[in-house]
């Protein structure tokens, strides 16, 4: 049995929006100006083929190598592989090196906090991320009894506002997020058939 650590995530994840709020401005960076990953990642889904006509949708490879170890730490995990292509898919678009403007890092977007929780030592190493991502929609799997719809959006949004508002939470974001998820999943799922 899996011990439960949601509580621990929700402190870390309390302690860093404190320091933040409390930290003079100038000691902070202003975060980049750059497009929102999501409406880049609806723009170049518009370019790709549909699933089927060149054998389903492929991540881009912008680090080679990293995609061979999905299957076996997705295995080592119970994580269905397909599921780990959508959230590597939505996260990062497969850029090992992607930084998100709350400093979510690496392929599957790992938060400092969760890595560090996770063993994660360097959070741009792919193969330490993918495993990161992938134990940890392990985890939230089996803190919400295998529903997909809670897990991806506490993948999201953290456990905490899961489990505040019993589902996922009323954020647009997080909402669209869940939804995109599914729908790559999905297609994702139907390429290997």
């Amino acid at each position: 049995m899996r011990p439960n650590l949601s509580g621990i995530v929700r402190v870390q994840g309390r302690i860093e929006e404190i320091e933040r709020r409390i930290r003079p401005k100038k000691e902070l960076p202003e975060p980049p100006k750059q497009e929102r990953f999501v409406d880049m990642l609806e723009r170049e889904e518009a370019k790709l083929p549909l699933p089927g006509a060149s054998g389903g949708v492929r991540i881009p490879e912008v680090s080679e190598g990293w995609e061979s170890h999905i299957p076996r730490l997705a295995a080592r995990y119970g994580v269905d592989e397909a599921l780990v292509r959508a959230v590597i898919r939505m996260e990062s678009g497969g850029k090992t090196d992607a930084v998100s403007y709350k400093g979510a890092m690496g392929l599957m977007q790992l938060m400092p906090g969760t890595a560090k929780m996770l063993g994660v030592e360097d959070p741009f190493d792919p193969v330490q991320n993918l495993e990161g991502g992938i134990k940890y929609l392990s985890q939230l799997a089996d803190k919400y009894n295998g529903d997909l719809t809670k897990t991806l959006a506490a993948y999201n949004a953290g456990p905490g506002r899961v489990d505040a508002y019993g589902g996922i939470p009323p954020f647009a974001e997080t909402q669209k997020y869940v939804r995109s998820i599914l729908d790559l999943y999905e297609r994702n799922s139907e390429g290997d058939s």
